[in-house]
């Protein structure tokens, strides 16, 4: 072999090992956006690049950085609310989840142009609005309360999740976040009246329970009364019943018809027996 051949081979044998490592380097500092989320690029000098990264996409990561956001079903818990129902009473705990999609070309506007504590994040990805969202629903859940007595909002519950979904809505769309920020679903988890309001409730079923008790006595001692007076009433009547009874008897009697008398063991009468 050639010298100069040797030489060349050494120059050249080791390209595609490092082809391979700098292809694994590549591929290890890549981020692919997952379905259901959209990528933004940080730059090396901190802007954010405009143009959302969409799902499927691979994004190097050696220059620069790569956020990812959640967009679709992103959840939100609005707990421990204690909101004023229509009777004055203070609900003792309401509890709620707030469903909500991003509009995945707004995702750069929102992230750019809105404060910050304005969204969440998970473990990791970033929740836009979320914050904001969950203020908007709070806010909305105190003025639908507003509207129901406390002990009737459990029924109410379709029409209490309806009506805070739309006041949701009209709160974005008086920000102009309508087209951004779509809520899809509410859902009350748990709706808890005041301890008094219950503990009232149930003296209240109770007396009511009692009052009915004692209706029925009363009824019933009433029709007791009417039996004994229209017995007493008829008094004379069940003496004359008796009276042709007892002719009747004594006419069997005398015709031979009747041939054995039945007579009480305080009988003091006269029997005359042939």
């Amino acid at each position: 072999m050639p010298k100069e051949y040797r030489k060349m081979k050494k120059l050249y044998t080791p390209i595609p090992a490092l082809l391979l490592i700098s292809m694994l380097l590549l591929s290890s500092a890549c981020t692919r956006i997952g379905t259901g989320e959209v990528g933004l690029r940080i730059n090396f000098d901190k802007t954010t690049d405009p143009a959302e990264r969409l799902p499927g996409t691979f994004n190097q990561t050696v220059i620069g950085d790569i956020l990812t956001f959640k967009i679709q079903d992103v959840a939100v818990a609005v707990d421990n609310m204690t909101p004023l129902a229509s009777d004055n009473s203070t609900i003792k705990d309401f509890d709620m989840t707030v469903v909500y999609n991003i509009n995945p070309t707004a995702v750069s506007e929102l992230w750019t142009t809105k404060n910050r504590t304005f969204h969440g994040i998970s473990e990791k990805d970033i929740l836009l609005m979320q914050n904001y969202v969950a203020l908007s629903a709070r806010n909305a859940a105190y003025k639908v309360a507003r509207g129901y007595e406390s002990l009737k909002m459990a029924d109410n519950r379709p029409l209490i999740e309806q009506q805070i979904r739309e006041n949701i809505i009209k709160t974005l769309t008086e920000e102009k976040l309508a087209d951004k920020i779509t809520v899809s679903q509410i859902q009350v988890r748990a709706i808890t009246p005041a301890d008094i309001i219950v503990n009232s409730a149930n003296e209240l079923v109770r007396a009511q329970n009692e009052l009915k008790t004692k209706e029925v006595e009363v009824q019933t001692a009433k029709k007791e009364a009417e039996r004994i007076a229209a017995l007493n009433a008829n008094a004379g009547a069940i003496g004359y019943m008796n009276a042709m009874a007892n002719l009747k008897i004594a006419e069997g009697v005398a015709n031979g018809k009747v041939n054995t008398i039945v007579v009480p063991f305080d009988f003091r009468g006269i029997v005359n027996a042939k």
